[in-house]
């Protein structure tokens, strides 16, 4: 079964509020962290070493440009170690953490439920085909509440939509989060920390849009991946969108993406992004 372990404590969305930029100011003091009851004690970030072990073990890096997870030996190897370490994020005041901390927390938290609800279920062909409901109209895992932090039960749509999104209004949050899709950015072979959270959300903009599934030209059009439609007021207008690209893109994709005369279509895979 998924663990689901709560805590106390009242848990409130934190209000919306200017996009938040990591700076040495943030981290040193740790302004903005998300806003929640109780009194504001400072606590230490919480360890994600036994994350980033597991994914070192799992995650398969290609030169391709497309990381893969060996799920079949992760589940008969590493399901335990991974739900102890989700128990561990439950058990945090992530209302005690700085910005940064919070930001990384929340995204090694929806990552490492989204292996729990993966590995539940495996030998799959999509998490799509995961069907949890929670919802009348819900199709796949991502409204079901799966976990409990600070006494609120929470899906992993409430952490990606109702806190990441919401709070940081940063849109590379979609190359931090993995839907365990091939069409999905890559899951990171480590774990997010508040230290280095700027480079990896930056590494990850750079490694999603350089690649065919993120953005790529054919003749005078862009394709690119259905994130972009799917959150486009994340990234703003299509003059906004393209800059964000050529922004992260190698030297010969900014400039064709400089010269290509419109947006041709949005692709997207669902296919598990499985390295058998």
């Amino acid at each position: 079964m998924l663990a689901k372990t709560a805590i106390h404590g009242a848990f409130q969305d934190a209000s919306a509020g200017p996009p938040v930029r990591f700076t040495r100011r943030m981290l040193i003091a740790g302004a903005g962290a998300l806003a929640l009851a109780g009194p504001r004690v400072a606590q230490a970030a919480p360890s994600h070493d036994a994350f980033t072990e597991l994914l070192q073990r799992y995650v398969v890096v290609s030169r391709s440009g497309l990381n893969r997870i060996r799920y079949a030996a992760f589940k008969a190897g590493g399901r335990a170690a991974l739900d102890r370490y989700v128990e561990s994020l439950a058990a945090t005041r992530v209302s005690a953490l700085g910005a940064p901390d919070a930001f990384a927390y929340w995204v090694n938290l929806y990552n490492a439920v989204t292996l729990q609800v993966v590995l539940e279920h495996y030998p799959v062909a999509s998490i799509r085909d995961i069907d949890l409901g929670g919802g009348f109209f819900s199709r796949g895992p991502w409204k079901k509440d799966l976990v409990t932090v600070e006494g609120r039960a929470l899906s992993l749509d409430d952490i990606e939509h109702g806190i990441l999104r919401k709070r940081y209004k940063d849109a590379r949050v979609h190359y931090a989060v993995n839907c365990a899709s091939v069409g999905c950015p890559d899951l990171a072979p480590r774990a997010y920390t508040g230290g280095a959270l700027e480079a990896m959300l930056e590494e990850g903009a750079r490694g999603y849009i350089n690649t065919p599934r993120g953005v790529r030209v054919e003749g005078a059009g862009i394709r690119a991946s259905k994130i972009y439609s799917w959150f486009s007021e994340d990234f703003g207008s299509e003059s906004q969108l393209r800059a964000h690209w050529r922004r992260y893109a190698r030297p010969d994709l900014a400039a064709a993406i400089e010269g290509a005369r419109r947006i041709a279509g949005y692709d997207y895979d669902w296919s598990l992004n499985d390295a058998g």
